[in-house]
């Protein structure tokens, strides 16, 4: 444990009135790693060189993790915030000389315009109705990552659903999947990692196309060392982004209509670093696929949106006559329907169905070796809610979760039911025979299930 004062930051943001409020329980869990000690390179930039616990080259922990958010100390969060299509944050960062491979997470959150961005309207049906407090831009939306001012990978995130965004009767005990658990999205930057061990201050960049107020962006560098070298080197060998491929068939008379949305892209990159393994030639893959439907009907009354995104990636790095790949395929599954409707006492009445789906599929292969995960998660919910002068009155909800989770190990099931704020179905098991189907089986799925301790 460091010697020395360390911070431990952690910012509960929300905004609470007399229909959303609550109690955070929050438990906080640290993992310490080996002892560091502080260098400075030939240019006086300190750095961070840490003590290399493992000799394997595909060892599944980095040695060092580089914070890439804002810097300390500060009156808010430690995200980025990105207010607009044109907005972009940077961070600056050093690499240590003898790293030989480097993998950014990034975190991605959503507020305010953009909150539930599947559901946004196409703007040439926004100025042609006069809808101008409707957010628009459409439901495309892609996290860019840039390094030195070149794109290295992009996110296309999952849908997260907090509390407020549709009825927040809706969740009761079984909240929204990564609503208190963002999932975090890999982006391999070894094929790049040659122009970052000069010693030199490089810098991550980050924007959002299409976006509107407001993305919370943060990330971790996580950074492999060489304790056997005191440099590696390396070169970026090719590197080919397509350009996005964004189609829009829109079909509207009035407040009535049909948009269908299709997005794709890919992005690779190619290089190889040399160090006391060897040569490591890597090559990562990043492919995305987008489909949303939207109706509008009822006079702009009632809104439907199915939206599907396949989010794959996969690395190959070979070195000497070792080859190493891993996959993740992933499929992100959101429906929504909603319909408001005005009643004969100055009131409205909104009825809301939703379902949102995660999967994940992981595939190791090393050599003769092999591994595998799958990860899946689905839920519904079903609900409505009493308006006055746009201030909920009352309001009643559903939902109903299965989480499923297999590897070459274990297995591990939980099917959870509950009608307003009672639990009226809950089994889990940890073994590979499948659960008895409830009546709200599906196909889809990932992330977990969080029972809350207060009912909000």
């Amino acid at each position: 444990m460091s010697s020395q004062t360390q911070i431990l930051v952690v910012y509960l943001g929300n905004k609470l009135d007399s229909n959303a409020n609550g109690v955070y329980h929050v438990n906080v869990s640290i993992h310490y790693y080996p002892p560091e000690k502080k260098t400075k390179t030939k240019t006086n930039i300190e750095t961070t060189t840490l003590h290399v616990n493992s000799d394997h080259v595909y060892k599944e922990w980095a040695d060092l993790i580089i914070p890439i958010s804002q810097n300390l100390p500060l009156d808010d969060a430690l995200w980025f915030k990105i207010y607009n299509s044109n907005d972009v944050k940077t961070k600056q960062f050093v690499i240590p000389p003898n790293a030989y491979r480097a993998v950014l997470e990034v975190y991605v959150s959503v507020d305010e315009a953009d909150v539930l961005w599947p559901r946004n309207l196409p703007n040439d049906y926004i100025s042609s109705n006069n809808l101008t407090g409707r957010p628009g831009n459409g439901p495309f939306r892609e996290v860019v990552v840039s390094l030195d001012g070149k794109i290295v990978g992009a996110v296309w995130p999952f849908t997260e659903v907090f509390r407020k965004a549709i009825n927040p009767y809706l969740w009761g005990q079984i909240s929204a999947i990564g609503s208190f658990d963002l999932p975090s999205y890999d982006i391999e930057i070894t094929p790049l990692l040659g122009s970052l061990l000069n010693g030199k201050l490089h810098d991550f960049a980050f924007s959002v196309t299409n976006g509107l107020n407001v993305w919370l962006i943060d990330a971790n560098l996580h950074v492999w060392l060489d304790a056997k070298s005191e440099k590696t080197k390396g070169m970026l060998l090719n590197q080919t982004i397509s350009p996005l491929h964004e189609s829009l068939k829109s079909n509207f008379m009035g407040l009535n209509g049909t948009f269908v949305t299709s997005v794709q892209r890919s992005i690779k990159s190619s290089g190889w670093v040399e160090s006391s393994f060897g040569k490591i030639v890597t090559e990562s893959t990043q492919d995305f696929n987008l489909s949303n439907i939207m109706v509008m009907g009822h006079e702009g009354g009632s809104q439907t949106v199915n939206q599907t995104i396949e989010f794959n990636d996969s690395v190959d790095s070979k070195v000497a006559s070792s080859v190493h790949n891993t996959k993740s395929l992933k499929s992100f599954y959101f429906y929504l329907y909603t319909d408001a409707m005005d009643k004969v006492d100055g009131t409205d009445e909104e009825e809301e169905n939703v379902t949102l789906g995660f999967n994940e599929k992981k595939i190791d292969n090393f050599g003769s070796k092999s591994s595998s995960s799958v990860l899946e998660n689905l839920q519904s919910g079903q609900g409505s809610m009493i308006l006055r002068n746009n201030v909920m009155t009352t309001g009643m909800g559903n939902s109903q979760q299965n989480y499923s989770y297999s590897d070459d190990k274990l297995c591990f099931f939980r099917n959870i039911s509950r009608a307003s704020y009672t639990i009226i179905y809950d089994k889990e098991g940890d073994t590979c025979t499948k659960p008895k189907k409830s009546r709200f089986d599906f196909q889809w799925v990932k992330v977990g299930i969080f029972l809350l301790e207060i009912f909000f």
